[in-house]
């Protein structure tokens, strides 16, 4: 798949911002505790579940589709590599 063009415009300081917001409404967290270096399984208690409903909220906030072909698992161990990969996606 190829990102949308909307997104495409949307800076990678936007990106994590956003993807802060979210994970932190979805985890019942403050933003402001979530750091690059939290990691979504370990420190947060997620699971495949819970990562499979936070992709699908990140794509309609962000406006940016995912490629599942080129999902890593190292993609999903921080915020930080969350990140990276939808700027990847949007860029």
């Amino acid at each position: 798949m190829t990102a949308n063009p909307i997104a495409a415009a949307v800076d990678p300081r936007s990106i994590a911002e956003r993807t802060r917001k979210v994970l932190a409404e979805m985890v019942g967290r403050d933003p402001a505790s979530l750091t690059e270096d939290t990691r979504l399984f370990a420190d947060l208690g997620m699971d495949s579940t819970n990562a499979l409903e936070l992709l699908m909220l990140l794509e309609d906030e962000l406006g940016i589709r995912i490629d599942a072909d080129n999902l890593e698992q190292q993609d999903l161990e921080t915020l930080g590599s969350l990140t990276g990969y939808f700027a990847r996606q949007a860029g």
